[in-house]
């Protein structure tokens, strides 16, 4: 008997709402990170690109646990010297929830060419509106 190997032509992708209302901000981004890279297919394979898309409302309406919103920071380099930018993720929520929630589920997925891949089939909305209709995405609930 041979393992089943699924080739990149052959897969089938879905798309899937999740609300982060009221959800702890991991939680969220680690069931987007699966979703993203296929791991609740039967079919998955860690060497190829078998995830489906994936589209998060309500990410300001996301919340961080315990004193993370006043202790946890976002930091990053512009390439100068002395210049490590640092923000707050009180701050970050309510400036930028989307870039919040981004910035959690791109910290879950592989730093390759798939995770790359991944990431651009992820979709971020503050609201509770999206622009995804025709694409006629399920809600999941697991």
């Amino acid at each position: 008997m041979s393992t089943y190997m699924p080739k990149s032509g052959e897969i089938d992708r879905k798309w899937y709402v999740l609300d982060a209302a009221g959800k702890p901000l991991g939680r969220v981004a680690a069931q987007a990170a699966a979703l993203l890279r296929g791991k609740h297919k039967p079919t998955f394979a860690p060497h190829v690109d078998c995830g489906d898309h994936v589209i998060i409302v309500n990410c300001e309406k996301a919340v961080l646990t315990g004193k993370k919103l006043e202790k946890k920071y976002y930091h990053h380099h512009t390439g100068y010297i002395g210049h490590l930018k640092s923000v707050r993720y009180d701050t970050l929520m309510a400036q930028n929830p989307t870039k919040a929630m981004e910035l959690a589920v791109k910290g879950m997925i592989p730093d390759n060419t798939l995770g790359r891949g991944a990431l651009g089939r992820l979709r971020l909305f503050a609201g509770s509106e999206h622009k995804h209709a025709a694409q006629k995405p399920e809600a999941w609930e697991r």
